[in-house]
């Protein structure tokens, strides 16, 4: 979205000192060496501008104190005096630069720069504006910091949990006569969740009961670690072997789980058959296509998703080899052979984990998809965001899933994880719930495939099957979610009792005395926030 004016400031600026600039240049100065003026334009409309910028940090700044348990939201809108720049808002503390945010401002028209921090210490910090490109004048206005408590924070989440995932659920009692009950007791049980969750598998839970058992006990949707990709099923050139594979998809069938498909290509050049680097690009090209039509050809219809041509934000093994474009024309292909039931997915790692990176910031995830869509893609596109957590960024993550969710694609997080340290358990709990909160998120996929070796970053449970705190973490999450506690409520002088359950299948039954109700289903689908569903369940007394 670029517009001819900025929109009016988030949270009318927070803690930002002029946030229109309607004050000259108060609160604001030049950070390190350029020139920075106020300026008006014809239509009234007043912004800052640095120029004469001979590094890329050279800008303008404004400094705060940051409180370490607070969280806080950033905004801006960003335009440049000519061609095209990518901008990185950044915070300097006494202990490290923190990204907030990426945009690519253009001229003539206002971007919207939209992220998020948290700092690991409280103390000064100052905010300036950096890009590469030091041919553009940097222009900036309707700038936003907005400091959160974290149960402030919470308390977001939980709304959010409460219109978007949840569904108010009216139950009254009556008896033979359709007269009301009062004081029986509603007995509520999930039999299935809407909202997908699961987890990555490997082979090592082909012919492992004790593996099998933990993982279907627990989960109706998978993704295969590595089995699917290209240097497994043809290690060595023209022998191709889905053996593995195709036992683990009879697997997940039998147990009614729903599978991913990871992936067809993969961007990375270490990751490429050991045969591949060496080939001709016509050959390479013949190769490629080859493997693209054998694998979904053969899968058709089984998966919900392919990752089709996996991080093609950080990586280009195939564009450097055959051309800027060949990513969509995999796309093309890929839905061609098998897009009326399976969508292709964009998966990509540090879009909305990691603020450092911005290779595949959420402004560059939709410039790609922007060239797709302009290299004549117009089929289905999902957005995957694996989800890798280091230290949690929770502003800059709901942030980023905002900025993804524009593009109104089906958009996952598909490979959640978070690296070993003391808070492991503490951070997957709250990326869990930051994630499920977010409106736009329509399934999470966590990357926790156990093997005798360990897992990829985060395990679940140990080597005999039983749950690490992370483990205990994810039952505690899966239990919320499927309501397993169950429920059970007492009805109000007219037969009513109502809930807010999570989306699904239920059933639902009444209890008055020794009666009871012939168990009645309900699907709970979203329906706005001012409806109720009302059921009635008659016992015969």
């Amino acid at each position: 979205m670029c517009l001819a004016k900025p929109l009016k400031p988030q949270y009318e600026g927070g803690v930002i000192v002029n946030p229109e600039l309607n004050e000259g240049l108060k609160g604001w100065t030049k950070f390190e060496d350029s020139t920075v003026e106020h300026r008006e334009s014809d239509d009234g409309n007043k912004y800052i501008v640095a120029s004469a910028r001979k590094q890329p940090f050279h800008s303008f700044s404004q400094k705060f104190n940051l409180e370490k348990e607070k969280l806080y939201t950033f905004s801006a809108w960003l335009q440049v005096s000519n061609e095209d720049a990518y901008i990185a808002a950044i915070f300097k503390t006494n202990t490290s630069n923190v990204y907030a945010g990426w945009i690519t401002a253009h001229k003539g028209c206002w971007s919207m720069v939209k992220g998020g921090l948290v700092v690991n210490v409280s103390g000064p910090a100052e905010l300036y504006f950096e890009s590469n490109n030091t041919n553009v004048d940097i222009w900036a206005d309707s700038i936003s910091l907005q400091p959160f408590t974290q149960q402030e924070w919470k308390s977001h989440q939980d709304q959010s949990i409460e219109k978007f995932r949840k569904s108010k659920v009216k139950f009254q009692a009556v008896d033979q006569h359709g007269q009301p009950i009062p004081n029986a007791t509603v007995s509520i049980k999930q039999n299935n969740a809407n909202f997908p969750f699961g987890t990555a598998i490997n082979k090592n839970i082909i012919g492992n009961s004790a593996y099998q058992n933990w993982f279907f006990s627990r989960f109706k949707y998978t993704v295969f670690e590595n089995e699917l990709k290209w240097v497994s099923t043809e290690y060595n050139r023209g022998s191709v072997d889905y053996s593995v594979p195709d036992a683990m998809i009879a697997l997940a069938k039998s147990h009614g789980v729903t599978m991913r498909g990871h992936n067809v290509l993969w961007d990375e050049p270490q990751y490429q058959p050991y045969w591949v680097p060496g080939l001709s690009a016509n050959d390479l090209a013949a190769a490629a296509q080859k493997r693209l039509i054998s694998v979904m050809t053969k899968y058709k219809g089984r998966f919900i998703h392919w990752d089709v041509v996996n991080e093609n934000l950080h990586w280009n093994f195939f564009e450097s080899r055959l051309g800027p474009n060949i990513s969509t024309v995999y796309y093309k292909y890929a839905n061609k052979i098998d897009g009326s039931r399976t969508i292709p997915f964009l998966n990509e790692f540090n879009t909305i984990e990691e603020s450092t990176d911005g290779v595949a910031s959420p402004s560059r995830y939709l410039q790609k998809i922007d060239e797709m869509r302009r290299g004549r893609y117009g089929g289905p596109l999902g957005i995957g965001a694996q989800g890798h957590f280091g230290n949690l960024n929770l502003p800059y993550t709901r942030s980023a899933l905002d900025m993804l969710a524009s593009a109104k694609l089906p958009l996952w997080v598909t490979e959640l994880d978070v690296k070993p340290g003391p808070n492991q358990a503490i951070f997957l709990n709250q990326a869990l719930r930051e994630i499920h909160s977010h409106y736009a998120v329509q399934g999470i996929m966590m990357w926790t495939a156990w093997s005798p070796q360990g897992c990829y970053t985060m395990c679940l449970t140990d080597s005999n099957f039983r749950n690490l705190d992370t483990g205990n973490v994810v039952d505690g999450f899966r239990n919320e979610l499927t309501h397993a506690d169950g429920l059970r409520g007492t009805t109000d002088s007219n037969g009513f009792f109502e809930a807010s359950l999570f989306h699904g299948e239920y059933e639902a039954k009444i209890i008055n005395g020794d009666a009871v109700s012939s168990p009645q289903e309900i699907n709970v689908v979203p329906n706005g926030e001012t409806v109720v569903d009302v059921h009635r369940l008659t016992v015969n007394v």
